[in-house]
């Protein structure tokens, strides 16, 4: 997959610990507190992508300085609650994509906007290699309007300056009904690292990722 020009990427621009020696029981206590304190101070946000397989986009998000979680899910759809078994018919209309937590100190929407793109194909309609339908595609969910107008200026830069053979087909979506998928979907390439999709998918965009954003992994 091509890298973005430069000139593009130029307009791109916690997990929190506590001490060691704190008990179990007192350190969750004061790592919900200095959440807490993160959240008022405005310093938490979210961010939700779909760019194939949750699988991947989960493993990749997970590695970034400055995101606090990464869940995956379905977000789009029509239907409610929707299980994996439905989305993968392709009929309820959703997207798997993965829900970013992140520290607005440590990372910018702009920079995951960025990894984002540059981390899976946005110009193939409906598909991420062999993964094929309206479940996988290329989408970013704005949760409110600066994601969005942000989305929307960054997608147009990027199809301007013709940084790939083919326009981006990325969809700009209001985030909307939204939920959290099984839990065997969740924290997948770190509980199924050996199985085969895993090995011959994950591992080798993983991979990509670390050798592009060495400056932006987790210490």
């Amino acid at each position: 997959m091509r890298h973005l020009k430069s000139e593009v990427l130029s307009v791109f621009c916690v997990t929190l610990l506590v001490a060691c020696s704190v008990g179990e029981n007192k350190s969750q206590t004061l790592n919900q507190d200095e959440e807490v304190t993160m959240e008022m101070e405005g310093s938490i946000d979210t961010a939700t992508f779909g760019a194939g397989c949750f699988w991947c986009v989960e493993a990749v998000f997970q590695e970034v300085e400055g995101v606090m979680s990464v869940k995956s899910g379905y977000a789009g759809g029509f239907v409610k609650n929707p299980s994996y078994k439905e989305v993968c018919t392709g009929q309820t209309g959703h997207a798997e994509v993965a829900q970013v937590v992140f520290d607005t100190t440590k990372v910018s929407f702009e920079e995951l906007l960025e990894i984002f793109w540059k981390t899976h194909d946005p110009t193939t309609l409906n598909r991420q290699g062999n993964d094929v339908g309206t479940q996988y595609r290329s989408a970013v969910f704005y949760h409110n309007q600066d994601q969005r107008e942000k989305a929307e200026f960054y997608k147009t830069r990027i199809n301007e300056s013709k940084a790939y053979p083919a326009d981006i087909v990325t969809t700009i979506e209001k985030f909307d009904n939204y939920s959290e998928a099984e839990e065997n979907h969740q924290d997948y390439y770190s509980n199924n690292g050996s199985q085969p999709y895993c090995t011959y998918v994950i591992q080798p965009k993983v991979e990509k990722f670390r050798k592009a954003f060495a400056d932006k992994l987790k210490k």
